[in-house]
């Protein structure tokens, strides 16, 4: 299908959840969990188009660095196009290959560059934290991103 069609496809199959929603008096956030619906430019479009077409502002946009490995290129652009829409931006540690590609924040490759980009990027919305890793307890891989986070912050005012 062309991207019109799926964008409209996509919104029509959201419109049941988009009106409970609104019913309930909550937010509605559109995840990025791969495929094309992961894609953050037609996630803003599914949100535009839901907002334009049935007045739900109230969806947006729940974007998981942990699901944005083959995004990394265009972070930039990405993160500047979701900052209207989003409603929460979920941080962790990056690695490419080899694995593990997701770690405790402060300890991936990618970490320092995407933690100055959303500190500079406005953005002033909720920040989480997620554990989903594998490898250890949760309590203990949310307390490492944590303090990874923490570690972060106090090098800034170096």
């Amino acid at each position: 299908k062309d991207q019109e069609s799926r964008i409209e496809q996509a919104a029509e199959q959201l419109a049941p959840l988009v009106a409970r929603t609104r019913e309930l008096g909550c937010e509605l956030g559109l995840y990025n969990h791969g495929g094309w619906g992961g894609v953050p430019e037609n996630l803003v479009a599914v949100c535009q188009h839901l907002r334009n077409s049935k007045g739900a502002e109230h969806v947006g946009i729940v974007y998981n660095f942990h699901h944005a490995h083959e995004h990394l290129t265009q972070i930039e652009s990405a993160l500047a196009l979701m900052k209207p829409y989003l409603l929460c931006l979920n941080l962790n540690g990056m690695n490419d290959e080899p694995k593990p590609k997701i770690l405790p924040l402060g300890q991936g490759k990618h970490d320092e560059r995407l933690l100055k980009l959303v500190a500079g990027s406005g953005y002033d919305g909720p920040i989480g934290i997620l554990d989903h890793r594998d490898d250890v307890d949760a309590e203990q891989s949310l307390r490492e991103n944590l303090e990874g986070l923490d570690k972060w912050i106090a090098k800034q005012g170096e």
